[in-house]
């Protein structure tokens, strides 16, 4: 009988595997090493500063739009904390605007409806056809060219628009408000735990119940709760029209509604897409079952088509995502300040360009990595396990 191989044996496919990716390791570290050491001397011998300790100084520069108070004499790594703020503010809520329109069209270019079908494929042919810097364009141009002046802002209600963007009545913060936003959380919770009956009622009963309603108003009722439960506060800061500005209340600026509904419709063509190509690859025999038990195309669509076509969604619909968030930095070409226009004032104040661009690569990448593991959680909830 020859004598057992050991593991750490030459011989071994996984010990050479292991030797190979520590060489390889090693390599890309010397390279990184080199490269870096000798930018490093370069730049001494220029006489050029280096290093992040300019983080700590005052930036001297104020940023239009923030999510919290900024002054000119805070430092800059708090300047691009608000450009990460700003960066993920446009990145979320247009990856879910997106999510939403892009579902819908998709969805659309498989109506009975010629005219629904023919709209959405000619969204669809349109949107992603164009350059997504040319949508930003031509939407900050339609927000401050062809809406009224400030002086002539339409109003609704509470609501104001005009070329100084949309304003909106916002609530003034009371202990109170707690509550409600404890309700936020209770009511998510009492959504999930209603969905997971519903749905382990319909496998046992074949009764479908609402998937949307219900958890909606299930929402709804506890942030309600828990405003009452609070004290009721009311307290609303209404915008008022001014003479040469509306005051008070809250805002949403041209620059950020143009990247917002740029990005949005410019990347919901490209999920249309992924949408239809998830339902068509779900086998025709599925349909038409689904129509032999009597379901009718709503149903068929949300109860078996979509279950199906979504393992075959979510991985390209990942990549529509970290486009989305990636696209975001073409922001400074209408003068948004996210986090690339802030490295670059901050690049021009400080000549740090080295570390303004790698703080720029480390902020795209975390916020990759993170939608990318959050993705990954999800296609290998939604995926088919095998017995």
């Amino acid at each position: 009988m020859p004598p057992k191989k050991s593991n750490w044996s030459w011989r071994s496919r996984a010990a050479r595997g292991l030797a190979y990716q520590v060489v390889a390791i090693a390599v890309i570290a010397m390279i990184v090493w080199f490269l870096a050491s000798n930018t490093l001397h370069n730049m001494r011998v220029r006489g050029i500063q280096s290093g992040f300790d300019f983080l700590s100084q005052p930036a001297g520069f104020s940023i239009g739009e923030s999510l919290f108070p900024f002054d000119s004499a805070e430092s800059y790594w708090r300047a691009f904390l608000v450009g990460v703020s700003n960066t993920l503010r446009v990145a979320v809520a247009g990856i879910f605007l997106s999510t939403i329109l892009g579902t819908l069209v998709g969805v659309g270019r498989f109506s009975r409806n010629a005219l629904v079908r023919g709209l959405c494929y000619g969204y669809v042919e349109c949107f992603r056809n164009i350059p997504v810097l040319l949508h930003l364009l031509m939407w900050y141009l339609v927000l401050t060219d062809l809406l009224p002046a400030i002086q002539d802002a339409w109003h609704v209600g509470p609501f104001f628009l005009s070329k100084g963007g949309v304003n909106f009545p916002v609530p003034v913060w009371h202990p109170g408000l707690a509550w409600a936003v404890g309700g936020v959380f209770a009511g998510i919770a009492a959504a999930w735990l209603y969905r997971a009956w519903a749905r382990r009622r319909f496998e046992e009963t074949g009764i479908a119940r609402s998937m949307f309603w219900v958890p909606s108003l299930l929402v709804l009722a506890c942030v309600a709760l828990g405003w009452l439960a609070g004290g009721a506060p009311s307290l609303v800061d209404s915008p008022v029209k001014g003479e040469f500005a509306v005051e008070n209340g809250g805002a949403l600026t041209p620059e950020f509604l143009a990247l917002l509904l740029g990005l949005s419709t410019y990347t919901a063509a490209f999920i249309a897409e992924v949408v239809r190509s998830g339902i068509a690859s779900v086998p025709v025999g599925q349909g038409e079952a689904a129509a032999a038990l009597g379901l009718d195309r709503r149903l068929e669509i949300r109860l078996v088509m979509m279950p199906q076509a979504l393992r075959v969604i979510i991985p390209p619909l990942t990549n529509q995502y970290l486009n989305l968030t990636k696209n975001s930095s073409l922001a400074v070409a209408i003068g948004y300040p996210d986090i690339v226009s802030i490295a670059n004032t901050a690049m021009n104040q400080t000549g740090r360009a080295v570390e303004c661009i790698a703080i720029l690569m480390a902020v795209y990448l975390t916020i990759s990595l993170l939608t990318s593991a959050l993705m990954n959680w999800y296609n290998a909830r939604v995926a088919i396990k095998e017995r």
